[in-house]
């Protein structure tokens, strides 16, 4: 496209009587006409500009000193990297968090920017930890939200050791140890073969008299009240527990209850539950059930239902160290116990007994160990009497009764740890199954058919 020498003219001379008139050039200039007014002494980087660094670790201090007065600064986020400034050429930056901050700062004329890295001490632990261990090596390497331990050593104990070391130098990060050690297995998962056995003896013994009379003209009953006896109704006697030795003569109308009673009882139970968890999760296992929990809920006294568990139930969280597993295990057995229960709104609500153990321990692949004298011995006696008659000698006892309960429990569990692995395809185990030949094989060319060993059709 052409444009007349003219018109090039005209708008040079109008481009010198705007500049000279002291208006802002953009507000005149036509669309599409270069500009050639001075450019900014404040340059504008672009994103990709690589700004210079300022590293720091949390907690501590640096001092920042620039070629010029300072007149303004700013800070990305106060909340990893602070700055103030302390002299006119001189910016106190303080680390307080991981992460990378931006930091500007203006002068009279001119103006640079910063990186500020802060991390999380890990330098200060690496070489903590290499104080500690010498001739080990362990590499810190720190992310946004991970501790991450990598290297090689020489035990697991140091292994384990430094993981502990990481853990309590930083409460916010989660530490991921991959610290490796020399013959170490591959395997990455902790089957554990658990086997409970318990054992629950309970004896009883109770013993009481009552004597009753019922004649045409007068009635007599003894009783301590503690077991039920006769009730009289006019001429009638009810009995309404014969047990064990019963006498009434209906022409006397005179009669007895004795109740004598001694019993044994023996329970045991025994479960074996194999769990398979990965390095460092945990996992559980419940064999039991689950019973109902009323709760009164709102002003309007609606009725709601949750279930609790009880049962036999082991929790344990396994960490592979080397040839070592190191197990933090917590068995816990619990029962229905309906004599210590509460009613409410008219449900009967058990209360549970329950026995719990939490231990960590070290082991080998194929070692167990036992948790056992988990003994729980109760023992419960009852006895009543009536006043004045007790006290009399020889014929005291027959006002008098008494009733003992015993129970003992033991339980004792087994715990054995193995290292496992998946199985490759040709590695699998064929099921146990008994062949039996119900089609015969397809027939070649050139060989007869054979007979099948299905049943013949009737």
């Amino acid at each position: 496209m052409s444009i007349p020498v003219s018109r090039v003219l005209g708008l040079g001379a109008l481009f010198v009587l705007v500049a000279t008139s002291g208006f802002p050039v953009a507000a005149q200039q036509p669309a599409g006409t270069p500009s050639s007014a001075p450019r900014s002494v404040l340059p504008t980087p672009a994103t990709s500009t690589e700004y210079p660094k300022i590293s720091l670790t949390a907690g501590r201090s640096t001092v920042l000193t620039t070629e010029f007065d300072v007149t303004r600064i700013a800070i990305t986020n106060p909340a990893i990297a602070d700055a103030v400034v302390v002299q006119p050429r001189e910016i106190l930056i303080d680390g307080k968090a991981a992460g990378t901050v931006s930091l500007i700062i203006w002068g009279a004329s001119q103006r640079v920017q910063y990186d500020v890295v802060v991390d999380a001490g890990v330098l200060g632990l690496e070489q903590q930890l290499k104080n500690l261990f010498p001739g080990e090596d362990i590499r810190v390497i720190v992310s946004d939200e991970a501790l991450i331990l990598s290297g090689s050593v020489s035990s697991n104990a140091i292994m384990l050791k430094a993981a502990e070391i990481a853990v309590l130098s930083s409460a916010k990060l989660k530490v991921i140890n991959l610290l490796q050690l020399p013959g170490g297995t591959e395997s990455q998962q902790v089957m554990l073969q658990v086997r409970f056995a318990e054992v629950n003896r309970t004896a009883m013994q109770e013993l009481g008299l009552t004597l009753v009379a019922n004649r045409s003209d007068w009635a007599a009953r003894t009783t301590t009240g503690q077991f039920s006896g006769p009730t009289i109704e006019g001429d009638s006697v009810t009995f309404s527990d014969l047990l064990n030795l019963f006498f009434f003569s209906k022409s006397e109308g005179i009669g007895g209850v004795l109740r004598a009673l001694r019993g044994k009882g023996l329970f045991q139970s025994l479960a074996e539950p194999n769990l398979i968890a990965y390095n460092g999760k945990e996992a559980s296992f419940l064999a039991g059930g689950e019973f109902p929990v009323p709760f009164i809920a709102g002003s309007n006294g609606q009725v709601t239902v949750q279930f609790k568990e009880f049962g036999i139930r082991l929790s344990f969280t396994p960490t592979i160290a080397g040839d070592v597993i190191r197990l933090k295990v917590r068995p816990e057995v619990s029962t229905l116990d309906f004599n210590n229960g509460v009613t409410i709104s008219g449900f009967r609500i058990p209360a549970l007994t329950t026995r719990r153990a939490e231990t960590e321990v070290e082991l080998r692949d194929g070692q167990s160990f036992a948790i056992a004298g988990l003994l729980d011995n109760v023992s419960q006696t009852d006895s009543s009497n009536i006043p004045f008659l007790s006290a009399i000698p020889i014929i005291g006892h027959l006002f008098k009764s008494k009733a003992e309960r015993a129970n003992r429990t033991e339980l004792m569990v087994l715990i054995t740890p193995r290292l496992v692995r998946a199985l490759d395809p040709d590695e699998v185990p064929p099921l146990p199954t008994q062949p039996r030949e119900f089609l015969s094989a397809p027939e070649k060319e050139g060989e007869p058919a054979k007979p099948s060993d299905a049943p013949p059709p009737r």
